[in-house]
């Protein structure tokens, strides 16, 4: 069993500055909709539906040249 350590940081209404110890990332949307860049090159999409418990992600990983 690992440590896991991260922070995020709200700046502004839709944008969040995620840290933890792999890197730093960003997200920008809101409590339904968003879309976030993680430090090691993933994107991630997030629907959720309001009062149903219920979401949607999808991950991409970036490609590198």
């Amino acid at each position: 069993m690992g440590i896991r350590f991260s922070k995020s940081i709200k700046i502004g209404k839709y944008l969040r500055l995620n840290i933890s110890k792999s890197g730093v990332g960003v997200s920008v949307g809101n409590k339904f909709c968003r879309v976030g860049i993680s430090p090691k090159g993933i994107i991630r999409k997030t629907l959720t539906l309001p009062k149903t418990n219920l979401s949607y992600v999808e991950q991409r990983k970036i490609k590198r040249k």
